[in-house]
């Protein structure tokens, strides 16, 4: 299992450079399922390993000139005050027994893997849906501050809760929203994911075990990962590989369901 782990780890930079998101909704279910950590801390090393593998793939974007700071920071300060909020305050807050219903019991790290699921799920159909809403276009349009101000929000939250970066939501919005040229979302949204995982990961690192020897393993393979999937970007249309990923996205969101449902 853990060299399936490893393994899984290059496919987590891989997407996150050829598609700029995914592969941030693959790395819990590798470190829960593969690597054998507990949900609420496999949140926190997801945080850690795709904040480090976004920003080094970040870099390759914004020398090419397609990384947009400026959206960057209006869309990534919102988000890091909720991804403070979310691991300060929301996460600890949570009770490890959660409920027990008909002899069933709900724990926290079952309650962030059902949300992890149920994310995962909600993902693969936008990735299915062959880029719909995801138009190519050369003329970016002006800045909407409160939806980006408010995507930044929801996005942070998101992040907060389930270690996820949440690219699948910030690259519609800033080709939806600012009419951004598709392969400058995808460095723009690199950025914004490095800033809101990478706050995240330091945030809740005093409250954490960390395992430097596997989380630095994983880091350094997803970035070798990242790396191939920035220099396949350049020749591969990732829309036209966004359908096939979805639907393995969805299929490991059903699987997650299952397992953590029926098969407790």
């Amino acid at each position: 299992m853990i060299i399936a782990g490893y393994l899984a780890s290059v496919l987590i930079g891989i997407s996150l450079g050829l598609i700029g998101g995914g592969g941030s909704i693959l790395t819990v279910p590798v470190m829960v399922y593969l690597f054998g950590i507990e949900a609420t801390r496999a949140t926190v090393y997801s945080l850690f390993v795709v904040g480090l593998t976004s920003a080094t793939g970040s870099v390759s974007y914004f020398r090419k000139g397609m990384a947009d700071m400026r959206t960057a920071l209006v869309f990534g300060l919102p988000s890091v005050a909720a991804v403070f909020t979310t691991r300060t305050w929301i996460v600890p807050a949570i009770p490890a027994h959660i409920a027990t219903i008909g002899g069933f019991a709900i724990t926290k790290d079952m309650l962030l893997m059902l949300l992890f699921a149920v994310l995962m799920i909600f993902a693969s159909a936008s990735m299915i849906r062959k880029g719909k809403g995801e138009p190519e276009t050369t003329e970016q349009g002006g800045y909407n501050y409160p939806v980006l101000v408010g995507q930044g929000l929801f996005v942070g939250t998101l992040t907060g809760l389930i270690g996820a970066g949440g690219g699948f939501l910030i690259i519609p919005a800033l080709v939806n929203l600012l009419k951004m040229p598709m392969k400058k979302a995808v460095g723009t949204s690199l950025v914004i994911i490095a800033i809101n995982s990478g706050t995240g990961f330091l945030f809740s690192l005093s409250r954490t075990v960390i395992n430097w020897p596997l989380l630095l393993s994983v880091a350094a393979i997803a970035i070798t990962g990242i790396l191939v999937g920035s220099r396949m970007a350049v020749r591969i249309d990732g829309k036209k590989l966004k359908p096939a990923f979805g639907w393995f996205v969805l299929i490991m969101g059903i699987y997650i369901l299952i397992k953590e449902t029926l098969l407790k």
